[in-house]
Parts: structure tokens; sequence; C-alpha cells
């Protein structure tokens, strides 16, 4: 395994080994992820401590780590264990000249999703003067580059408030004008109207979580979201619509914009960071760029 994984380049968040795409037999259990010299090993399944120790000290010989930490999401709780080093409760971590903070000890998910990393400088790129819907905005990080890159406003939609706010202090790491920006703590398919008030946007971005008890069930609620774009977004307006549920494939998605936005046309596939490997094509996280263009449907 530790010839496949690979050096970090600089000090900016990435990953260093995915075995969660199964490209890697044997380490199917195994996620290396690099944060400014600190390595997070993850872990989703027990491995002997003998090997961990064996990967700690390559990590620090090969790739120059001062700190290497385990995350067990084997373990109820997903509890942390520092292997060498320190395991700081909260560190400023860097992706493509932008800050974002990164959470360790307090809950399963540390604050970034690095294989989105490519979604997010498209975002960058696609949102100079345009009114930005971010819905399941989590840790608002599509926001902080919609900003970074001209947005005239944001406006972050997400059932945890813990979330955004953590996304408020994303955006404070990166001295924008909050002016700018919106924080919305309530349950996007109960809250239409109010998304409405914010509009009409140029930029929708949509990334759900594929299951959360009592609030998203995404094989029956992107649906419901995909009905309201007409409501939300203007016309000739992008749409960034993501899927990472390893049971539904691309083409879940792209039946469900056919079926229930189908003046929506496709424009292009984002692909996630070539580090990570799927060796089943269509099990990672899928991101497509929608235009919608209700002429398009009449035709």
């Amino acid at each position: 395994m530790f010839q496949n994984i690979r050096l970090p380049v600089g000090q900016e968040a990435q990953r260093l080994f995915h075995g969660r795409g199964h490209a890697w037999p044997g380490f199917e259990h195994v996620s290396i992820d690099w944060y400014n010299t600190l390595a997070l090993v993850t872990l989703f399944r027990e491995s002997p401590q003998e090997w961990l120790g064996e990967l700690c000290q390559w990590l620090q010989a090969e790739a120059g780590a001062g700190s290497v930490v385990v995350q067990y999401r084997c373990r109820p709780g997903a509890p942390f264990e520092t292997l060498a080093g320190e395991c700081p409760d909260f560190m400023a971590i860097e992706e493509a000249g932008l800050k974002y903070g990164l959470y360790l000890n307090r809950s399963q998910n540390t604050g970034l999703f690095l294989d989105m990393a490519n979604g997010r400088r498209w975002v960058q790129a696609h949102a100079s003067g345009r009114r930005v819907l971010n819905l399941f905005a989590y840790t608002c990080a599509f926001s902080v580059a919609a900003i970074a890159g001209g947005a005239s406003k944001v406006v972050n939609v997400d059932m945890s408030r813990a979330a955004l706010s953590n996304g408020r202090e994303n955006h404070r790491l990166n001295g924008h004008d909050l002016a700018k920006v919106a924080f919305e703590g309530v349950d996007i398919f109960r809250s239409f109207g109010r998304l409405k008030k914010h509009g009409p946007y140029e930029l929708l971005i949509s990334d759900p979580p594929s299951f959360q008890k009592g609030s998203v069930d995404i094989r029956k609620d992107y649906a419901k979201l995909l009905r309201r774009i007409p409501e939300l977004v203007v016309p000739g307006g992008d749409l960034l619509l993501c899927l990472n549920a390893p049971e539904l494939d691309e083409h879940f998605l792209q039946q469900q914009v056919a079926e229930f936005a189908p003046d929506c046309v496709l424009v292009e596939r984002i692909h996630a960071p070539e580090v990570f490997i799927e060796a089943q094509a269509g099990k990672g996280l899928k991101v497509f760029h929608y235009r919608y263009q209700p002429e398009a449907g009449d035709q």
C-alpha cells in the first residue's frame, strides 16, 4: 500500500490515498488526507496497531508529516487518536488559495470534503456578479469559493445551524464581506417561499446528503427540488447538481433531471481530483453542470 500513497504537493489540503474507491484490494477501509503537514488517517474498520505504527513512520519520513492522527470511523463516535505530533481541535487549512476551518475531535466530518475540490474551483470561476443559492451548504465551502469569485450574493441553506456557524467563520478566515452572505438554518423542503425571497438566482448549487433521518432521502427528495427550479433560477442560469450516494449512479440524477426539470440542459461533468480513483465507475462523487433553458423544452 505504501508505494501507492501520493506524496503531498505543497501544503494545500489534498488526499494522499483513497482506499474507499476499492482500487487497492485489502485497503478499502483506509483514506489518508493531508492538511498543512498533518496527515489524517481515516479507518472504516480496525487495523493492527503495528501496521499503524509503520504507516506513521512512513508518513513522517517520506511525506514529511509533522503530525499523524487517526480517526476511527469504525468506532462509536468516530474518535481521534494522535500517533505523532499534535491533534488540534481546530486549524485553518488552505485549498486553491482559500482558507477553511478543519475541526478535529468534534464530530464525524471535519469540515471540508476533498473530493469536491474541482467543484469549488468551478464555482469560483463561474460566480462573478451572480446571485448564488447554496443548498445543503454544510460549512459553506461553495459559498467561500463563490464570494472569492466575485458573487454579488450567496444564500446558504442547511438544517444545521452549527455547520452554518462554521461556514460564517470560513468567510471570516478569508476576510469576506458578510453583507454579501446570508445563512438560512431551515429545512429546504419546507422553506421554498423563503428561498424565493432572496432570489432569483443565476447559479444554484445542490450537494445533498444521500440520506439524513427525518430530513433527506435523496431517492425521493431530489425530484422535489428539481420541480422548483423555474421558481428559483433565471433563464440561462447555471446549476451544479451533485450526488454522493454509492448505490445511485449518474443515470439516476440524469433521469431525475429529464423527468422533473426537462428545461435543464446538460453542459458538462466535473470530475473529482484524479487521486479519487474508483474501481467501479459511478460509485464515487457525481457532479454535473446544467443550464436552465426554458426555451429548449418548448422546442
